[in-house]
């Protein structure tokens, strides 16, 4: 654990861009005392590496939609008669959820018609 050398507060991560990269450094809440570069670094005894891909997330295959549970609906690209199903808030709490649908054949995305 580090601490502040201006006000003696506990440092804690903060990303920072710099340029095209995103840093990892340590900043103070306090007094916003920004101290050492921490790419690499060790921190409470973690060693701490980012790279662009990290912060990136993309949903397909490789996250297995298969898990998600199956209804009967017609595609309106292939009329498959079957698709996972999920449900979203879109908009305000107050409002309902908005459930989507992918395709088991085609992988087209839709939203449920109401």
């Amino acid at each position: 654990m580090d601490f502040c050398s201006k006000c003696g507060s506990r440092l804690l991560p903060k990303k920072v861009k710099s340029g095209s990269q995103l840093l990892l450094m340590l900043a103070c809440n306090k007094c916003g005392k920004k101290e050492k570069e921490t790419n690499g670094k060790k921190i409470n005894g973690l060693f701490i590496e980012h790279n662009p891909k990290q912060f990136v997330s993309v949903i397909g295959k490789e996250n297995q939609l298969s898990v998600l549970p199956t209804i009967q609906v017609a595609c309106p690209r292939c009329t498959n008669n079957a698709a996972f199903a999920w449900q979203v808030q879109t908009r305000g709490a107050d409002e309902s959820s908005t459930q989507f649908l992918r395709c088991t054949s085609c992988d087209f995305t839709f939203r449920e018609n109401s």
